[in-house]
């Protein structure tokens, strides 16, 4: 049977499953916290699973893998940071104050529960233009994650693979809300976990053990497996903060805590969270590994399409292409529903005060699925940059926004709007101008911007004597 035949069979086996979750989803689908949260009442597994799926997407797979063939195997570092701060500090710190306090407010978005926390309907305005805006620039990094893999892989043209991915995520979206992001993104997380392990397992039959691989790298360059060898300590130290820190102020993440059951589940979501996420090590570690098979790409970011074409069967070549475009379905997925919310509930409703019955509501929010994922979709045609670099740009300005505003209304029980907002449009605004500035001394705009941001927090808030008790 011919590769192409089996790739036939396997993706049409998957996208049928992805089309049959979201007729289902829909039927499930009838309110606002229906769309946006599953009800509220996802479970452990389903949420740990989708939050990793959304988390560790295409773009880690792909862009990760460029990483690491450009930086060599201090990229691990990144991968570490991800799955500590990124994920098991984060489930323990956030998980629990935000399911609890999400609910109290009955807050759907988190530009609506900063809204209600800080009793500040502008702070809602901008966080919610903030995430809209700068997400479409994430969406952007995923699709083209997803077609340089259909690229190598499916020997279509870039614009092909482009468009195959990306319009059937806008349909499953649209149909069937949050349940079939979250649904699809469990389904999507297994399938990205079994071909990484099987990337992984033929990389090392390919290219020798693991005392072999980092041989061979030090004979193309020593620095390709020292720490922090060719990148320095100012992009990798940035690196890691912004992919894992920045979680923390991602709405599409954090949204985890808020549709999950309840807070008796956290516990167990947790472990699950992070026994899933270290398969984050393997795209860096295989991208680190590629450089011997392949030592003058010209872009980095084809080293994992390149290895999987070199190192696998057709079966496994075609299982690995859908764990990718399940991948970077379940993070477009994601960020997509994401940007709706934002734009939708948080701008246009709430916002501009335009009061929709759940009909309309939900009506509105599925155009708005299909505009944003086909204005990603153009943008991508054309993308400015590597797909870890478009990542990091998009995350910056929105968790420089969004992180301490976020996080001090989980735990202070006096809140000052002057704070929140100054400190969110200060971690925004610095970390977007020092990327321009094309990031001085090395270290990313997202650094600064959420340092600066901090200290502006906690002076006004020390000196605000208008703060709010909550």
């Amino acid at each position: 049977m011919s590769f192409g035949l089996i790739l036939v069979i396997v993706f049409a086996l998957y996208l049928l499953i992805l089309f049959l979750i979201g007729l289902l989803s829909r039927k499930a689908t009838a309110t606002k916290e229906d769309f946006y949260l599953g009800g509220r009442r996802i479970g452990a597994w389903v949420s740990s699973f989708s939050f990793v799926s959304a988390y560790y997407s295409s773009v880690v797979i792909i862009g990760g893998g460029g990483f690491g063939y450009k930086y060599g195997m201090a990229t691990l570092w990144v991968a570490a940071i991800n799955v500590l701060l990124g994920t098991t500090l984060a489930w323990i710190i956030l998980g629990k104050r935000t399911r609890e306090l999400t609910q109290k407010y009955n807050a759907v978005t988190l530009p609506e529960f900063l809204a209600k926390r800080y009793q500040s309907r502008t702070l809602q305005i901008i966080s919610a233009l903030i995430i809209a805006i700068f997400l479409i620039v994430y969406n952007v990094s995923i699709l083209k994650a997803m077609a340089n893999i259909s690229q190598v892989l499916m020997n279509v043209s870039y614009l092909q693979g482009l468009l195959i991915s990306g319009l059937i995520i806008i349909i499953y979206v649209s149909l069937g809300g949050y349940l079939a992001v979250v649904w699809t993104g469990f389904l999507q997380a297994w399938l990205m976990i079994i071909g990484l392990l099987l990337l992984t397992f033929f990389t090392l039959s390919k290219v020798g053990s693991f005392s072999n691989i980092f041989i061979r790298l030090s004979e193309i360059n020593q620095n390709l497996i020292e720490t922090p060898g060719v990148w320095g300590w100012a992009g990798l130290v940035s690196y890691c903060m912004i992919v894992s820190f920045g979680v923390w102020g991602m709405p599409q993440l954090v949204a985890r805590f808020y549709s999950i059951r309840d807070t008796k589940v956290l516990r167990i979501g947790t472990v699950l969270a992070t026994l899933s996420a270290s398969i984050a090590f393997l795209p860096y570690f295989n991208g680190a590994a590629s450089r011997i098979l392949f030592p003058n790409l010209a872009n980095p970011d084809l080293a994992i399409p390149n290895l999987v074409k070199a190192a696998l069967s057709s079966i496994s070549q075609a299982i690995f292409l859908t764990g990718v475009m399940a991948a970077g379905m379940s993070t477009f997925s994601a960020v997509l529903i994401t940007a709706v919310s934002s734009l939708v509930k948080d701008f246009y409703e709430d916002g501009l005060n335009k009061k929709l019955d759940p009909r309309t509501h939900l009506r509105y929010a599925r155009l708005a699925s299909m505009t944003i994922g086909i204005l990603s979709l153009i943008v991508a045609i054309k993308p400015p940059a590597m797909i870890l670099v478009l990542t990091a740009f998009s995350w910056a300005v929105i968790a420089g926004a969004n992180l301490w505003p976020f996080f001090f209304s989980l735990y202070l029980k006096r809140l000052s709007k002057t704070a929140g907002l100054i400190s969110m449009l200060t971690g925004a605004i610095l970390a977007l101008v020092w990327i321009i500035l094309k990031n001085p001394f090395g270290i990313h705009g997202f650094i600064p911007g959420i340092i600066i941001s901090f200290l502006i927090y906690i002076i006004i808030h020390l000196t605000n004597k208008n703060s709010v008790k909550v």
